[in-house]
């Protein structure tokens, strides 16, 4: 994570994206990992799934969302990764905003419709991929975040089937 020869073979990935793209788009897709961007989009979400009925999926994917920081800090803490363009600072492995993007866009597309997923799918690969290309994060720290949050969106996943079924 933080060194050995995976490390080292991501490092010098990275360096070889960064700046690939226009720092204004590189950044554009980055900052779809803003709390500040991604967090109104899954209360929206909440709010509509509320609305029409679905309070417990709502519920479920407002969890998801609390439960990002609860496990994306401790591991920054431990594993104390430096950044690429920060190499005194440390805390860079797992991207934190990636994991907002990812349990956000996909919480809101499984509470509104599942014709939004490759949406959600496009913002947070769009989120990744910008932290990469700016250069704020290595690519194995957006990877880990996409890892550790799949389990997040389970609970959103079962209550949305459920609901279905209850509708048949």
């Amino acid at each position: 994570m933080a060194d050995g020869p995976l490390a080292r073979l991501d490092e010098r990935l990275s360096r070889s994206l960064v700046d690939r793209v226009p720092r204004w788009l590189s950044e554009l897709g980055a900052d779809l990992g803003n709390m500040t961007v991604a967090l109104p989009v899954l209360a929206c979400a909440m709010a509509y799934a509320a609305w029409r009925g679905r309070r417990v999926a709502a519920l479920y994917a407002g969890l998801g969302m609390v439960l990002v920081p609860l496990l994306v800090i401790p591991l920054k803490e431990w594993t104390a990764r430096p950044g690429p363009l920060e190499p005194w600072a440390a805390g860079y492995y797992p991207s934190g905003h990636t994991a907002t993007a990812m349990v956000a866009y996909f919480g809101a597309a499984f509470l509104i419709s599942n014709r939004l997923i490759p949406v959600a799918a496009l913002l947070t690969a769009a989120t990744g991929t910008g932290l990469i290309l700016r250069g704020y994060h290595w690519p194995l720290d957006v990877l880990a975040s996409v890892a550790l949050c799949v389990p997040l969106l389970r609970w959103p996943i079962i209550s949305t089937r459920s609901h279905k079924r209850h509708q048949i």
